[in-house]
């Protein structure tokens, strides 16, 4: 880390042991993330005087070149959180989980969603069981029957939007398979 870890106990008696767990912790992430800047970490009680009941609240804010994680673990119901030391173990977990998820992200590990190209049904052919879909840059593309998957070809209309996935057929770009956009699919 480039800056020295941080860490504050609010309604929390400051403890060496905690600390060291704490420390420990930190130093873990920087297996999982390359150049981590700062890592902040806020313990908190309820009320500082309570010896039994009071549930932890712990905060890791982890600052890395490129981007933060921020995880928390408040209070839960279940009282797992009685112990100060299950708390701020979940909280490093959560933190843990961003850095991967993050780091896989720009490795190129993951793949970015992308959305295939979309248009509006143009014109059907029932007796042929095709119909064509006009894009958004003004192009037709032919689609068969069996391309529509996640609805009913019989129910669809023109003005239907769609995305498709295109591919070259016999008569030019053709649709291979072909989904209703909206919350409500067209079915039998």
């Amino acid at each position: 880390m480039q800056v020295p870890l941080d860490v504050r106990f609010h309604n929390v008696d400051r403890s060496p042991a905690l600390e060291a767990a704490v420390r420990e912790a930190a130093a873990k992430l920087e297996q999982f993330a390359d150049r981590i800047v700062s890592c902040r970490v806020t313990i908190e009680g309820n009320h500082k005087h309570h010896q039994q009941g009071n549930l932890y609240a712990v905060h890791v804010d982890v600052r890395y070149a490129g981007g933060e994680v921020i995880a928390s673990r408040e209070p839960s119901e279940h009282h797992a959180h009685e112990d100060v030391y299950v708390a701020m173990r979940d909280a490093f977990r959560a933190a843990r989980r961003q850095l991967q998820d993050r780091m896989r992200v720009r490795r190129g590990d993951v793949k970015p969603r992308t959305i295939g190209p979309h248009g509006k049904i143009l014109a059907l052919d029932p007796a042929r069981d095709c119909g064509r879909i006009a894009t958004a840059d003004g192009r037709e593309i032919y689609f068969h029957r069996n391309s529509v998957l996640n609805a009913s070809f019989d129910q669809l209309k023109p003005g239907t939007e769609v995305r498709f996935s295109e591919e070259t057929g016999d008569e030019g770009p053709q649709a291979s398979s072909l989904h209703v956009i909206g919350k409500h699919h067209l079915v039998d």
